[in-house]
């Protein structure tokens, strides 16, 4: 601020030595280190509340960037009935119940209809050696 380096402060020393009495100079002195220190204070204060309103403008900026982008995302996705857990368990749960279990509870009905093979016989077991034991 005032740029105030070793040599500048030796000749405000040396004019203060000149200029001041001897018997005042140490209550001049204290009261120009109270001086200093409440002018640092004040500045500190100042930087401190301008660096917590450039925060919140940021953060508010922030808040309203996510908030558009979240608008947007929710917009294009539309998740009103694609994803629906509890009802896919309670469908599942009266399916049980009702006695109309799919093998795979996972795959639709249709695809598994259309997947099972026709007119063919289940392959024979394979003949077992002599000597094998069956491990349980």
């Amino acid at each position: 601020m005032f740029d105030l380096d070793a040599g500048k402060l030796i000749v405000i020393g040396i004019v203060a030595l000149v200029a001041i009495p001897s018997k005042d100079l140490p209550r001049v002195l204290r009261t120009v280190g109270q001086m200093t220190g409440r002018m640092r204070r004040m500045a500190a204060d100042f930087q401190g509340q301008l660096m917590e309103a450039l925060r919140e403008a940021e953060v508010a900026d922030l808040k309203k960037e996510f908030d558009e982008t979240n608008r947007k995302i929710m917009d294009s996705v539309k998740l009103e009935g694609a994803f629906d857990p509890l009802g896919e368990a309670r469908k599942q749960m009266t399916q049980a119940i009702e006695g109309d279990i799919p093998s795979n509870p996972l795959a639709p009905h249709e695809e598994m209809e259309s997947n099972a093979p026709q007119d063919e016989e289940p392959p024979a077991p394979a003949p077992k050696e002599e000597g094998a034991r069956d491990r349980i």
